[in-house]
């Protein structure tokens, strides 16, 4: 039931190239909704090869401090989950081939109204969905519509996720599965590179889909440690750390936040894109 998308095209590339892909998470709308066009126009030329967007929400419970304040950055500034289509409407304007998932809870998309939300997704340009708070036991409510309709619905998955939970897990997923690399919320300590390669490997034994690795992930060496071994790496809390650190004492940015953020980026997709050609050659 997986739908064919550019996620699946661009993870096709990207073993083509003989890589792994560096997912990137900015919260859309942070910290104000210029500098967030910016960066996210920008993303795939700093080497972005997937972009997760996150749905600001008022009370994201998984994700830690940084996510938590680039939320609440976001609604400040008047974002809104149709903000948020508009804005991914925008980038598809120009650009029709880097692959974007929507990242954020239920609470917004059931306001919204499920039905409207994924056909209004579909319709901005959306490949894929990862509502954290969802889990396969309701994939009725919303996973198998959004399936349905084209759009990848993406599972997290976890150190903590059995090999008798696992089929159920990635029953219905598509896109990618997500490897939550640590227990607990996102922006924390980074997990040892033999556990993350053991667990992917248990993880391969279930499904065919690329695996991306998260939660932790701050520096090209850690990127690369995991581009060794995952279809992925995927980097967040890292970047809306840097818009954190940018702004002034009123909470607007600075001059050059954003090439900032996307100088961070370049340098963790030169991490990722040497990975394999490094452990080749050790």
């Amino acid at each position: 039931m997986t739908a064919t998308t550019r996620i699946a095209d661009r993870f096709a590339a990207l073993g083509e190239e003989g890589r792994a892909g560096l997912v990137t998470f900015v919260t859309a709308g942070d910290p104000d909704e210029a500098t967030s066009r910016e960066i996210l126009m920008a993303l795939p030329g700093a080497g972005a090869d997937l972009i997760e967007l996150g749905m600001p929400f008022s009370d994201p419970m998984a994700d830690g401090p940084s996510i938590q304040a680039s939320s609440l950055r976001a609604l400040k500034a008047g974002a809104s989950l149709r903000k948020t289509l508009d804005l991914v409407t925008e980038f598809r304007g120009a650009d029709d081939q880097t692959p974007i998932i929507l990242m954020g809870y239920y609470n917004p998309i059931y306001i919204y109204g499920v039905e409207t939300f994924i056909a209004d997704a579909k319709a901005a340009g959306v490949d894929g969905l990862i509502i954290v708070d969802l889990p396969p036991e309701e994939n009725e409510e919303m996973s198998l519509p959004a399936v349905k309709a084209g759009l990848n619905f993406i599972f997290l998955t976890a150190p903590t996720t059995d090999d008798a939970r696992l089929p159920k897990v990635v029953e219905h997923a598509g896109g990618f599965v997500y490897y939550v690399s640590i227990t607990g919320i996102t922006g924390t300590s980074s997990a040892a590179a033999t556990d993350v390669r053991d667990n992917v490997a248990r993880l391969r034994r279930h499904t065919d889909l690329p695996i991306a690795v998260g939660f932790g992930i701050k520096t090209p060496a850690q990127a690369a440690e995991i581009a060794r071994v995952a279809d992925a790496a995927v980097v967040g809390s890292a970047l809306v750390d840097l818009v954190a650190d940018n702004l002034d004492g009123s909470g607007s940015a600075t001059p050059g936040l954003a090439d900032k953020v996307l100088e961070a980026v370049s340098k963790l997709a030169e991490g990722v894109r040497s990975a394999r050609e490094e452990g080749a050659g050790q």
